[in-house]
């Protein structure tokens, strides 16, 4: 009984068993049939799709691209996250073979349902050449993406048949050498979700890629959908349209460097989904931060180097998510808002350089940013100590506090809290930084500025700062020799050195091994010697500065032969006789100096001719040397040439002659005085000296800076040239060199003949000192035109003839000086020139007026100024109120005549009417 229960249940269990394996079954067939129908699905590369790009490939060749003559303009960036990318990049079209499925290759996208390309990477690529408007790129009608990003394609234009691929959703061709006006084409792309023209500046700031404003209009009225623009260093030189606050979906908007003017539409601010604002270097974009909101999305805003000013307003502590702030170099007032050190998200800050107001600490709750790695407030009116607090910032990278008036006494070992910290900056405050008894081991720094932080020693820890490329300990009280282990700091990766403005003493000796160094100041010290031999093997130095010291002897050959590699060679105030060595090019056509100043020594002989291969040469000081030579017309070629100083030596000769003149096209401060120069100037002499023609911008108060701004160069800011000059009468050290600053001091030579009147088409000069020299004639009324000039020196000449009355017009003259001459007549009292005292024109007995003994006859009858177009007026015989009156009555005269002729009225109406006319008339001719 038993068995037969146990043999029933097995039938239903038999049963189900058989159920599971014909389920199985079918499932696995149902699989395998899938997985063949889906292949079956699968299609490979078109013919036509892998025809095109054989064709495409054999458009260019390939190179790994070099763009050291290219580089980020704008100064809050720097070219340094590409690099990495250009160094492991490979040609990837090299790699396409025929033989294999299109959709397999490198950088090719495929939709493989249909074989047609969908998108083409190919950035970093080493593409050369010319991309042009029948490529075989524009065959793939399919193509909904596009990077062809950091190529070079030989400066050609971008082909308008981009506009033909209307599928187009992202559009990359950054950095690819592509130059002129980007076709209007580009917004026909209606479907464009991103959008990268970014561009490369040349040296000399000029942009690569226009837009006209029409088409950046259309672009963006167009391109509704649009998520991310990038037309980084394009040149747009226009406002931006009020529409771009209709892009919705905008999250990244970069137009830094783009020559933007005019304000900033804030409402831009208000887009919802917008999380990236990058404007920097646009100088003359406006515009004020607006009251933020609870919900904005902002994450990274970036404004250096723009108009923005305003104050801050609290309400920035609503941007929760904000993690990159970018302040640096704008316009801003008032305090800086205690809420920004609650943005807890923030890894980057920079506040430098703004107009807040001063008497503000750093807070405690400045530790409360402790995802920081980069802290900038640099000349940010801060004082009072340091808060411990900043310790807790342990993720720092880069930390700068210069240029405030922080104040105390800090322990250096403070700092080995910040582990993570390569760069530090605490120079020019009032801070007293004490190095001894640092117990615990400090940050491997890469940069540190201690500039002005009363040290009296060479710091101990530097002996054991292996990674240190750039060290400033300039302005400090470093007394004694420089020890011989201070040469091995930074393992031999040294790239700059200051040591300015110390006391050092002793001799210079320097390592050979220090092969990397590129910046070596050691100015303003009392070292003594001769230029040691072993500064030859740097071969890679860009800046050596010696100037104010006691070093002696010859300059040595060498150093020319260096020089062909240095943009700056600073070796005045020495000691230094003998001749200029010749400037080696190092095989090339031209070498890269800047700056030669070798002023203020003993050095003798001529102008080494050799300096004509200077092409990028912008400032020669040879003054106060013994130089014995003729004027070296030459220089004229250098058309960057800016500043000129042949102060103080012994040339000779003319400075002008009919078959050796261009003109110095680009000078702004030429000073001959004080040698032997001689002859006299045709009165075209100055036509040809444009940049002092151009009118001037005083609102442009950026100094002339020689060398690369923070963003390009890690070392301490920017080589500050300081040269002297006369100006206002008195000598001057110019530290600061203003952009709009232009003088021409010819002073103490032997020149003579009439001032040329040329003279008055430099609009935008400044100082203009002729003095001491054997001008005759007169004064050319054209200095008038000379509405910018502050100081005149005209004073010890052979002048003759009355003082111009357009000098008047001179409303920014602070300085005049006409003495001992033989100028004649009463002197101008309008404008600036009744400020003048007596000695602004003593030694010209001919002279009358108010500042002198000697008064003008009928001083009591007013003085009558007429304006220029007056006096024409007058001296042509004629006024438009006569011509007026006149017109006046013909007319009358012409209608009156015609009445009488057609209505035949009597004759006594007309002899009646005629004669009372022509006696208004010549009355009021009288």
């Amino acid at each position: 009984m038993k068995s037969i229960r146990y043999q029933n249940l097995s039938y239903p269990l038999m049963f189900y068993l058989m159920i599971l394996i014909l389920l199985v079954s079918c499932c696995c067939s149902y699989v395998s049939s899938s997985k063949y129908s889906n292949v079956s699905t699968i299609s490979s590369c078109l013919p036509d799709q892998a025809t095109a790009l054989l064709q495409l490939k054999q458009e260019f060749a390939f190179v790994k691209p070099d763009f050291s003559s290219y580089y980020y303009f704008c100064h809050h960036f720097s070219n340094s996250h590409y690099s990495a990318d250009i160094y492991e990049s490979y040609p990837k079209m090299k790699f396409w073979k025929e033989e294999k499925d299109c959709c397999s290759w490198d950088g090719v996208t495929c939709n493989m349902k249909t074989g047609r390309v969908l998108a083409l990477d190919l950035a970093y690529s080493w593409l050369q050449g010319p991309l042009r408007s029948n490529s075989s790129l524009f065959k793939l009608h399919g193509l909904r993406r596009i990077n062809l990003a950091y190529n070079n394609f030989s400066f050609s234009l971008i082909p308008s048949e981009f506009g033909r691929l209307s599928r187009l959703t992202h559009l990359t061709l950054s950095f690819s050498m592509f130059s002129g006006l980007i076709p209007s084409e580009i917004s026909f792309l209606t479907n464009l979700v991103s959008l990268d023209l970014s561009s490369f500046k040349n040296y000399d700031g000029t942009s690569l890629l226009h837009l006209r404003k029409v088409d950046f209009s259309n672009l963006i009225q167009n391109a509704t959908i649009l998520s991310t623009l990038n037309l980084h260093q394009v040149d747009i030189s226009s406002s931006l349209p009020e529409s771009l606050a209709n892009l919705s979906s905008l999250t990244s908007l970069f137009l830094d460097g783009c020559g933007l003017h005019g304000k900033f539409p804030e409402s831009i601010f208000q887009l919802p989904k917008l999380e990236e604002i990058y404007l920097p270097c646009n100088y003359f974009l406006t515009g004020f931060l607006p009251q933020f909101q609870p919900s904005s999305s902002l994450k990274r805003l970036a404004l250096a180097y723009t108009n923005f000013s305003g104050i801050l307003p609290n309400s920035i502590g609503y941007l929760k998510s904000m993690s990159h702030l970018t302040l640096w170099n704008c316009h801003f007032v008032g305090t800086i808002p205690s809420s920004i050190w609650n943005l807890s998200e923030l890894t980057f800050l920079d506040l430098s350089s703004n107009h807040f107001a001063g008497h503000h600490q750093l807070p405690s709750t400045l530790g409360n940013l402790a995802k920081l790695t980069a802290l900038y407030l640099e000349s940010a009116q801060l004082n009072g100590e340091i808060p411990f607090s900043l310790g807790n910032l342990t993720l720092l990278k880069s930390l700068s506090l210069s240029n405030n008036n922080l104040s105390g006494i800090i322990e250096f070992g403070y700092f080995s809290r910040l582990s993570n910290l390569q760069r530090l900056s605490l120079s020019s405050n009032s801070l007293s930084v004490t190095t001894t008894n640092i117990n615990s081991e400090l940050p491997k720094f890469a940069i540190l500025d201690l500039a002005s932080c009363n040290l009296s020693e060479f710091p101990e820890f530097l002996k054991t700062q292996d990674q240190l490329r750039e060290l400033d300990l300039s302005f400090n009280r470093i007394k004694g020799e420089i020890p011989k282990w201070f040469w091995g700091i930074g393992n031999n990766k040294l790239e700059g050195l200051d040591l300015s403005w110390n006391e050092l003493h002793g001799s210079l000796t320097v390592p050979p091994l220090l092969t990397s160094m590129s910046n070596f100041i050691i100015s303003g010290n009392n070292m003594t010697g001769r230029i040691h031999p072993s500064l030859r093997k740097w071969t890679r130095l860009k800046l050596l500065d010696l100037s104010k010291n006691h070093f002696g002897g010859t300059i040595p050959q060498w150093l020319g032969r260096l020089a062909g590699s240095l943009e700056f060679l600073n070796l005045k105030e020495n000691n230094f006789h003998g001749s200029i060595p010749p400037i080696s090019t190092n095989g090339s056509t031209h070498n890269m100096m800047i700056i030669l100043d070798l002023s203020h020594n003993q050095l003798q002989g001529k102008v080494p001719q050799s300096l004509i291969n200077c092409s990028k040469l912008q400032v020669l000081n040879l003054g106060y040397n013994q130089i014995n030579d003729t004027f070296p017309f030459w220089l004229q070629n250098l058309s960057e040439l800016q500043i000129l100083v042949l102060r103080s030596n012994n040339f000779f000769g003319p400075i002008w002659h009919p078959h050796k003149y261009l003109g110095f096209v680009n000078m702004s401060i030429i000073d001959l005085s004080f040698n032997h120069f001689s002859g006299s100037f045709p009165s075209e002499y100055f036509r040809n000296w444009g940049h002092m023609s151009k009118a001037p911008n005083r609102n442009k108060s950026d100094m002339i800076y020689f060398g690369k701004p923070r963003a390009e160069s890690n070392y301490s800011a920017v080589y500050k040239y300081s040269t002297s000059m006369m100006s206002k009468g008195l000598d001057m050290d110019l530290t600061t060199v203003l952009m709009f600053f232009t003088s021409i001091d010819l002073s103490n030579n032997k020149f003579d003949g009439e001032i040329p009147s040329s003279i008055g088409d430099l609009r935008s000069l400044i100082v203009l000192n002729l003095s001491s020299n054997s001008f005759t004639g007169t004064i050319p009324s054209s200095l008038g035109n000379l509405r910018d000039l502050e100081s005149l020196d005209l004073s010890k000449n052979k002048l003759i003839g009355g003082i111009p009355q357009q000098l008047e017009n001179l409303t920014f003259l602070e300085y005049l000086n006409m003495s001992q001459n033989q100028l004649t007549g009463p002197i101008p009292q309008g404008g600036q020139m009744e400020t003048f005292s007596y000695s602004s024109f003593d030694g010209n007995p001919g002279l009358c007026g108010l500042q002198l003994s000697k008064k003008c006859e009928n001083t009591d009858a007013p003085i009558s100024f007429h304006s220029n177009e007056e006096e024409s007026e007058s001296e042509n015989g004629f006024t438009w109120k006569v011509v007026v009156l006149g017109y006046g009555c013909g007319l009358l005269v012409g209608l009156i005549f015609g009445h009488v002729t057609l209505s035949r009225r009597s004759y006594w109406i007309w002899r009646s009417f005629v004669g009372r006319c022509i006696y208004a008339y010549i009355y009021a001719c009288l």
